[in-house]
């Protein structure tokens, strides 16, 4: 199972990427075999087909019970050389509920990031578009010239795997080598470095910068090509506008698409901060870019201000400005290319024989540093941990307590520290005494808005022990065979509306087969999403 629960067999739609000529569409392609490619490294129907799988649709962690795969299918067949126009009553833009948003918390406090189920339609649609052949070459010929410059490198471009491991498993393992371990031996070459990133890129992102990015800013302000509806720059801009009620700012997050299309505007980014640099004739430095995070090495401490003040220029010109808080500068390379929270992680002592003091040993690490990647190395280390233990004696309950304190200020732990809870709760009699701990931990969390997401897990738990309790979350009472209206589909003409059935994305056998703990095979890649985000 992958991480948004579709099959993770859905790769399997494209084989033998790596043997395939580009008859069929343009690529930005390179002649070396790898584990993976960058998806402009694909050919147009390639890219299709990688954008419609389940798991590029929804990258963010849902239980193995949510399926897309079949209504993404459906809308595709009925979209298939067709506008979406042709299909629909009224602009999407008229309604402001057409995509699911489920609030994320990012610190258990106040700062929160929307992640969203792209309405079918819009998707799909947009897929069409930006992966027909021509568009495609455009696409992929534009973000060739955006990154000339060997001096700024990106790394985060979405990845297609055929070795077997999902997506996003290769995207973990191409960060560890093109951003870790790079920045490791290139303090082999530079004195100084300057760590940087934006604030709320995807929500920041103005939607008309996309078409500046692929044809070019002074282009698109001549009215003509402001209004030209053929050009794919507008064509995705009023697809993101067609998403949000018609506003300008901001992208959907939590899809491989809108992470593409953000690259295309960051690319953009890259190509106005090298032109920048060479005006002030900067040449000794080297940047790596993963999404919105930024590593300038450098000799000349100067030469790093300097590039991170033009860089800011470039930011505040798309509407977008780097976080004052997460700009640092060292001069101790090696030990600045390694996250703190990994450095710190790695010098303390990371277990105990009793299970009680190796619990409380992370949950220190998770006020130390909340919601970090280790935080979640250490808890699936600990979730492997109870796995090989047969009887937990009297320890359970607070060791439950102890996880969902963890929870409570670490969101991006909700998966694990459900799965965790899980396998504690097995050692609980009698079995009303499950559903009180459950209970005990919803109120806990009762005083934090938006918990939407946690929700989701604890339903998994309690479905696990085949009760169907009663939770706020759309996507929970969907699961309990509620009618739920997760997208708007009134817009569109009869024939969509009666594919897009939300109903359709719950798979009731996946439910019915459901282990009482979430299994290795749920939970394995859950840190894979978030770990370096």
């Amino acid at each position: 199972m992958n991480l948004s629960g579709n099959d993770v067999n859905s790769k399997n739609n494209i084989v033998n990427i790596q043997n395939q000529e580009n008859e069929d569409g343009n690529s930005c392609s390179t002649d070396a075999v790898d584990v993976a490619k960058n998806v402009l490294e694909l050919t147009n129907n390639e890219a299709k087909k990688f954008f419609l799988k389940a798991e590029s649709y929804c990258n963010f962690e849902l239980p193995p019970y949510f399926k897309f795969d079949q209504i993404l299918a459906d809308v595709d067949k009925v979209l298939s050389g067709k506008n979406l126009s042709d299909l629909r009553k009224h602009p999407p833009r008229d309604y402001n509920d057409l995509n699911y948003k489920i609030m994320n918390n990012k610190d258990g406090r106040y700062s929160w990031r929307p992640i969203q189920l792209i309405h079918p339609a819009l998707y799909v649609s947009l897929i069409h578009k930006i992966t027909n052949k021509e568009n495609w070459k455009i696409i992929c010929d534009r973000y060739c010239d955006l990154t000339k410059n060997p001096k700024i490198e990106c790394i985060s471009l979405p990845r297609l795997s055929f070795s077997g491991n999902s997506d996003k498993a290769e995207q973990i393992h191409h960060w560890w080598n093109k951003v870790e371990q790079r920045s490791i031996e290139l303090a082999l070459d530079f004195d100084h470095l300057t760590h940087t990133d934006i604030t709320d890129c995807y929500s920041s992102i103005y939607t008309h910068s996309v078409a500046w990015a692929l044809h070019d800013k002074s282009f698109m302000k001549a009215k003509e090509n402001r209004t030209n509806q053929n050009l794919i720059g507008n064509i995705i801009d009023n697809h993101l506008q067609d998403m949000a009620h018609g506003q300008t700012n901001g992208i959907p997050q939590g899809s491989a698409l809108m992470d593409f299309i953000a690259e295309i505007v960051l690319g953009y980014a890259d190509m106005l901060l090298t032109k920048q640099i060479e005006d002030n004739e900067i040449t000794d430095y080297k940047i790596i870019r993963y999404r919105d995070d930024y590593r300038i090495f450098v000799n000349n401490p100067r030469d790093g201000e300097k590039i991170v003040k033009y860089l800011t220029g470039v930011m505040i010109d798309l509407g977008l400005k780097l976080s004052a808080e997460k700009t640092t500068s060292t001069n101790e390379v090696v030990k600045g290319s390694i996250k703190s929270d990994k450095l710190f992680w790695m010098k303390q002592k990371q277990t105990e024989k009793s299970l009680q003091k190796h619990f409380l040993i992370i949950h220190d690490l998770s006020r130390t540093y909340p919601n970090s990647g280790s935080l979640v190395t250490g808890l699936e280390d600990y979730y492997h941990r109870l796995l090989k233990i047969t009887k937990l004696h009297n320890s359970t309950i607070p060791l439950i307590s102890i996880a969902a304190d963890i929870a409570y200020k670490n969101p991006r732990t909700y998966p694990y520290i459900a799965a965790i809870i899980s396998l504690l709760l097995t050692s609980i009699n009698p079995e009303n005494q499950k559903l009180i701990m459950v209970d005990k931990i919803r109120k806990k969390f009762s005083n934090i808005p938006n918990t939407g997401h946690l929700e989701v897990w604890l339903q998994r738990v309690t479905l696990g022990f085949k009760e169907n309790y009663d939770y706020d979350e759309p996507l929970c009472q969907l699961v309990s065979g509620k009618t739920v209206n997760i997208w708007n589909t009134e817009w569109l003409n009869p024939q969509l509306q009666s594919i897009i059935d939300a109903n359709k994305i719950v798979d009731e056998q996946s439910i019915n087969v459901l282990s009482t703990i979430i299994s290795v095979q749920e939970v394995d890649l859950f840190k894979s999403s978030f770990l370096y985000s």
